[in-house]
């Protein structure tokens, strides 16, 4: 495992992420129906903002808030209005009742601009900022934090690490030329999205968590997203995401001893004791030159 450079310290939305603080985490809520897990999903404001609270009583710092499923298995598109719709209005009821961060789950420019107006403060890009160019643009120019993952727009050859870090250095690349601080940068390496033929989907994912800490070579922070997700359903032959609970507080502990500084989870409660307990386990990490 290779810890030999220790990513600095980012600020999401005033949140410092990296070495030297806890493991964040972040909690996932959705309002749309066609998310793969269902008990994700609140398409009243009542009980959205009660879901939100119940995760910021849990110990989430950040509330995660999709509204359009991007399940790669799954025919989820709608409009780019129906999400702005969806989205602004899930992120408007929530920010004003939580004194955490809200972030936007979306790839969408506009989409994101609409959040943003209603109180999101960081935007989560499943695109790496490969699918809308004017959205670099966009979270520079509102100063807001980023969240990216790795994404290839058109699958390459090569090894899942390589390929992945490739991937993450090109939206480096991409944020930065638009302005984007790297302070304001948190890495995702994609847990269940790479689907390409070459290598079975499960093993990918296991392969990512088990070389996550090849990804701090970047210098940022990282954030796992394996709550819930098919490959654990694979391996463990839980075809409904309702029962991957265990497999998934598992994946968050491991993922946090191997360098993770943010998990996203949808188990709020279970997976900050998972996390506590990985943290006080894990290796420790070296500072940074510029921390020392």
């Amino acid at each position: 495992m290779n810890h030999h450079l220790s990513p600095t310290l980012s600020q999401l939305a005033g949140l410092e992420v990296g070495d030297e603080v806890p493991v964040r985490i972040m909690g996932v809520l959705n309002v749309s129906p066609e998310s793969f897990y269902q008990g994700s999903v609140h398409d009243d404001p009542a009980q959205l903002i009660k879901a939100a609270c119940a995760m910021v009583d849990a110990g989430a710092h950040i509330i995660d808030i999709g509204a359009m499923s991007t399940a790669p298995y799954l025919k989820t598109l709608i409009s780019e209005d129906e999400e702005t719709v969806r989205l602004s209005s899930a992120v408007r009821v929530v920010a004003a009742q939580v004194h955490v961060p809200v972030s936007a789950d979306t790839k969408r420019a506009n989409v994101a601009r609409s959040a943003l107006d209603c109180g999101a403060r960081i935007i989560n890009d499943v695109s790496g900022l490969k699918h809308d160019p004017a959205m670099a643009p966009l979270i520079a120019s509102y100063r807001a934090g980023a969240i990216l993952m790795a994404s290839e727009p058109v699958p390459r050859p090569g090894l899942p690490l390589q390929r992945t870090l490739r991937a993450l250095q090109e939206s480096v690349e991409v944020a930065t030329q638009a302005g984007l601080p790297r302070t304001q940068i948190v890495l995702d390496p994609g847990i269940g999205f790479f689907r390409q033929p070459g290598i079975p989907w499960d093993e990918w994912d296991c392969l990512m968590l088990r070389e996550l800490g090849q990804l701090r070579q970047l210098g940022l922070p990282l954030l796992v997203g394996a709550s819930r997700k098919s490959f654990i359903g694979k391996i463990l032959d839980q075809a409904n995401p309702t029962d991957r609970l265990i497999g998934s507080v598992t994946c968050a502990a491991i993922a946090v001893y191997n360098g993770a500084h943010i998990i996203r989870a949808h188990d709020v409660k279970e997976t900050v004791e998972a996390v506590r307990m990985a943290e006080r386990l894990r290796p420790v990490f070296p500072l940074s030159a510029a921390t020392r």
